[in-house]
Order: structure tokens, then C-alpha cells, then sequence
């Protein structure tokens, strides 16, 4: 079979590989690499882990010798600079590599088209762009990082039929079967940080862990090692200092307002909470915005999954910092008295409404899934500007 006639194939194989590194190369993008020489695959590869060898390189100590005169289908734009390792496109010029199929360039500032200069400086021939909307699905949080200074936001809610998300005491175990639970646990594990706010850790007294036990991947037990940052919303130092999410394996930031309470903050600080100062708002709370850029600038955090309840929920729709939700719907009604999905105040005509875009919606167990996003509010035309 040509080569020509299998181009895409090639490169969807580099996206699965890419795939694969998902739970783990957090903050790097996640990278695969396809080799093919006369039409067959002679090595491949992914981006495992921060701090090892980039998807490039392991394709090509997999290919070998046979890497000389052979096409690699790369998703991202190889690196050009020295980090934890050296630059892959040097690798390729001198593994003797003569066409690089590129998905998409990377958005990184040290990179940014540089690795797709220095490969057609040497003599080999570079395209760009197959699969590039597969590509930028594949690292939303890198490219919201590097392209607009703050991470990419989840927002994961379990819900009702009739839109509630907890009784009006606060109890909310369980509304969703364990199949969605299990859902739950991927998100967090693929996430940088999971973002909550301080009413979420007072009610439910949640844990914010990945559980190994509770994923069923093969992976299972590498993830164990990796604990996504823990970032609590709390304005007024209120979190309790015996919280569970406090105690478990990994950081708790507890993000809050200037000298609010300096003997409060050494006694959260002494309990284990990392607390971090962050200018106020508008309305006198946390501004979230400015969180979302330190979790980018100071964590290197991609992909942020909030997990909270109505008021943070509807703070962060409202500063329009959702990118995406994952809404997990049960068959099952909670009432008129039990809390909504989200507190929206001031909302009183339909015109206020907010629009969502279904992505996608899919059987889990006895559940359902709903991806959603925002839609963004059109710019007024030129045409009505002047006007």
C-alpha cells in the first residue's frame, strides 16, 4: 500500500499513542510519535513521564537504524530547546530523518514554530496541520496555558433529573452510580488541580483524591504516586483544620484574601495547608481569574477540574472561566427544597439565560453523561459598533 494513501492513519496512530500518557505527563503536553519507512511502522513512541524522554526519542530508539530516510507523524511540533532533555528536533536531523508530518505547532513560547524552522534549515521536508483539531483535543490545558496564561476548567457536577445536587442539609451521597464515580476518578486523575470551595469541604468533607483501587486501568498503580494539587476557594479562612482533604497524600492550596487572619493562616499552615494569597475581586472575594493565572504561572497547571458547589459553580460561569462540563445525570428526583446546580442571581429574563453547546451525551451505567460548553457571548459586529 503507498504511503500517500495512508497519511491520516499514520497520524491517528500517533494520536492514540499520545493517548496514552493522559494520566501522566502532567505538565507537559501528551506527544506521540509514528516512524515509517516503505510503508511500514519501524518505530513509535509517547511522551510517559515529565522528566523522560520525549515521544520523538522513543520512536527512534525503537527504529534504530531504520529511522534514516523514514516519514514521522508527530502531534506536536517537535521541541527545539533544552529542558530535562535535549531537543527532539536535533534528534530527527540526526537520526537522518527526511519528512516530518507535523499535527499542530506547539503553542509554547520557546518553541512556537522553531522546531518546524530548524528541521526545514536542515534539509527535511515538514507539513503541517493533518489532524490538527484531533491534536488540539488532545492537550486543551497545555494550549489554554500557553495561549492565554491560565489553565483549561472542567467543571464536573452530579445531579439530579430535576437539576439538584444535594439535599437542602447538605447530604449528597450518592446521587450517581459507580460507573459515573469511576468516571469521576479519571477526571481527576488527568487534571492538574481540582479546584473546590470552602462550603464544599464543609459539608462533604471531601477527600479530592485519586483512588488507584477505583480507576480499573492498567495504569492504576503509576497513577498512585501522582496526587492532583488540591486548591480550596476560602476568602475567610473558615476550612477546619481537621479536614480530611488536609491529611491525604499530596498538596492542599487554600487560596485566600491578604492578612485576613494571620494566626488562623499559621494554625492552617501547621495542619498541613499550603495557603496562598490572592488579590480580591469586585465582590470582595478571591478574584478567580487571578487564581486561575497563578495555578498556570506558579503550579504549571493544564487542566483544572472544579468540583464545588452552587455558588463557586455559578462565580466561575458567571466570570465566564469554564471551558467545558461533565454533568453526571441520575434517574432521580431530589425536590424543589434540595440545592441547584448552580446560583446564578440576578437572572430574571429569559434573554439572561445561559446557553450551553451539547458536545456529547452517553449512557454511564444507570446514568447519564452530559460534555457541555459555554456559549460565548458574540462580539457586536463592526457594523453595530458604528451604529
Amino acid at each position: 500500500m503507498a504511503e500517500h494513501s495512508v497519511p491520516e492513519a499514520w497520524m491517528a496512530r500517533a494520536l492514540m499513542l499520545a493517548h496514552r500518557g493522559r494520566y501522566t505527563t502532567d505538565p507537559n503536553p501528551r506527544v506521540g510519535c509514528v516512524l515509517v519507512r516503505d510503508d511500514r511502522v519501524v518505530g513509535e513512541g509517547w511522551h510517559q513521564r515529565t522528566g523522560e524522554p520525549h515521544a520523538e526519542i522513543h520512536a527512534l530508539r525503537a527504529a534504530g537504524q531504520q529511522a534514516r530516510g523514514a516519514t514521522a507523524y508527530v502531534t506536536l511540533e517537535p521541541c527545539s530547546h533544552y529542558g530535562r532533555t535535549g531537543p527532539c528536533d536535533l534528534a530527527l536531523v540526526e537520526a537522518g530523518v527526511t519528512r516530518v508530518v507535523v499535527a499542530m505547532q506547539d503553542p509554547n513560547p520557546r518553541v512556537a514554530g522553531r522546531g518546524i524552522a530548524r528541521l526545514r534549515e536542515a534539509g527535511i521536508e515538514v507539513a503541517v496541520g493533518m489532524l490538527e483539531e484531533e491534536a488540539l483535543s488532545l492537550n486543551p490545558g497545555f494550549v489554554m496555558r500557553m495561549s492565554h496564561g491560565r489553565p483549561f476548567v472542567r467543571l464536573k457536577m452530579a445531579m439530579s433529573l430535576d437539576g439538584r445536587t444535594a439535599m437542602r442539609s447538605g447530604e449528597s451521597q450518592w446521587i450517581t452510580g459507580p460507573q459515573a464515580r469511576r468516571e469521576v476518578q479519571r477526571l481527576r486523575a488527568r487534571s492538574s488541580a481540582i479546584l473546590t470551595g470552602v462550603e464544599s469541604i464543609i459539608f462533604d468533607n471531601a477527600r479530592l483524591t485519586v483512588r488507584p483501587e477505583q480507576l480499573e486501568l492498567p495504569e492504576g498503580e503509576a497513577l498512585a504516586a501522582r496526587q492532583p494539587l488540591r486548591v480550596v476557594v476560602d476568602s475567610r479562612l473558615r476550612l477546619p483544620l481537621a479536614a480530611a482533604c488536609l491529611r491525604e497524600p499530596g498538596r492542599t492550596l487554600v487560596a485566600t484574601l491578604d492578612d485576613h487572619d494571620p494566626e488562623r493562616r499559621e494554625r492552617l499552615e501547621a495542619a498541613g495547608a499550603e495557603v496562598v494569597t490572592i488579590p480580591a475581586g469586585p465582590d470582595g472575594r478571591v478574584d478567580l481569574d487571578a487564581l486561575l493565572r497563578h495555578l498556570a504561572e506558579t503550579e504549571q497547571a493544564n487542566e483544572v477540574l472544579l468540583e464545588t458547589g452552587a455558588t463557586l459553580a455559578g462565580a466561575m460561569l458567571e466570570a465566564g472561566l469554564i471551558d467545558e462540563m461533565q454533568l453526571f445525570v441520575a434517574p432521580t428526583l431530589l425536590g424543589g427544597e434540595a440545592r441547584p446546580l448552580f446560583e446564578l442571581p440576578g437572572l430574571s429574563l429569559m434573554a439572561q439565560q445561559k446557553g450551553l453547546e451539547i458536545l456529547d451525551i452517553r449512557a454511564v451505567g444507570d446514568d447519564w453523561r452530559i460534555t457541555a460548553r459555554p456559549v460565548r457571548p458574540r462580539a457586536p459586529s463592526s457594523s453595530a459598533i458604528a451604529q
